[in-house]
């Protein structure tokens, strides 16, 4: 098994509804966001994923959210605009782009700060 990663950062506010507590408040972070890919099989070139081409799914999967108000995409079903939540959202965004029966999306990880990780995969 292969595994290829990229990351890529946004910069986005929120708020966490119904917490107690600071965050509570609107404020922003400057999101890390790195995506993994598995591919048991590399390709006629020897890739598994062209990094070119991983990396511009994942800026295109950011894209909607980098300078948002990530509360208004957060609504209803989706939860709050949690790093947990983002991951799940990536996730879900960029196996629909990637995931073709040689790859597909393993992992995706959001950090809002230094030291402070979330994680999605299934």
């Amino acid at each position: 098994m292969y595994e290829i990663i990229a990351e890529t950062s946004f910069s986005a506010a929120h708020h966490l509804r119904d917490y107690q507590g600071s965050c509570e408040r609107v404020h922003g972070h400057n999101w890390l966001v790195r995506a993994f890919v598995q591919c048991e099989q590399l390709n006629e070139l020897g890739l598994g994923i062209d990094f070119r081409d991983l990396r511009a799914h994942l800026r295109e999967a950011v894209a909607p959210l980098d300078h948002a108000d990530l509360n208004e995409a957060f609504t209803g079903a989706k939860g709050n605009p949690s790093s947990e939540n983002i991951a799940r959202h990536l996730f879900d965004t960029l196996s629909k782009r990637i995931n073709d029966g040689r790859c597909r999306i393993a992992r995706v990880e959001v950090q809002e700060t230094p030291g402070s990780c979330a994680a999605y995969f299934e």
